[in-house]
């Protein structure tokens, strides 16, 4: 799936995602894929959908103090990086495609998580788990990357220690070429 970049007319970002269960191995997979993409020259973001309640924000902090006493959105900001906070406060949850298009714009947005968003996914797949396999019920799943042999659909198996494999397939599905990398050299 394509999702429009936040600017510029026609340049489009190419999404594509890592979902499995709890303990499969998704942020260590992802977390080996990126300097594997990013050595080929591509930019990579990240998107990580978690069901939990999360707050990268600390108690006693200014900025915590800002958020609790309403503020919509805190910026924090320093020399090494920055980061704006939003509060859902009673809203839904963001849609996937407005959170990305808050994004500045990359090549490829890898996105763990979000196993319902009709995106297309990687199964990081490991029966070691105990869990069923997810692809046998999600038509947006292309490939399984996992430790044991399986045969779900027909689908591309790819082995979960092969990083390098797993990123020429990210790769040759997203339609990323080396002429995008070039450009990024530049």
């Amino acid at each position: 799936m394509m999702i429009p970049k936040s600017s510029g007319e026609d340049n489009r970002m190419m999404t594509f995602g890592l979902v499995g269960w709890s303990g499969s191995g998704k942020t260590t997979l992802l977390t080996k894929i990126l300097p594997e993409l990013i050595g080929r020259s591509y930019s990579v973001s990240t998107m990580k959908h978690t069901h939990h309640r999360f707050d990268i924000d600390r108690p006693g902090k200014d900025s915590h103090e800002h958020r609790v006493a309403g503020a919509t959105q805190v910026l924090i900001t320093s020399s090494s990086r920055w980061a704006l906070l939003t509060e859902n406060r009673d809203e839904v949850e963001p849609e996937i495609d407005d959170l990305i298009q808050r994004m500045d714009p990359v090549d490829l947005v890898l996105i763990e998580g979000f196993k319902s968003y009709p995106h297309a996914k990687l199964e990081v797949y490991r029966p070691s788990v105990g869990k069923p396999n997810l692809a046998r019920d999600d038509d947006t799943i292309v490939a399984i990357a996992t430790d044991e042999e399986v045969d779900v659909n027909g689908l591309p198996v790819l082995d979960l220690n092969d990083i390098s494999a797993i990123a020429d397939f990210i790769e040759r599905f997203c339609g990323l070429s080396s002429a995008v990398a070039a450009e990024n050299s530049r």
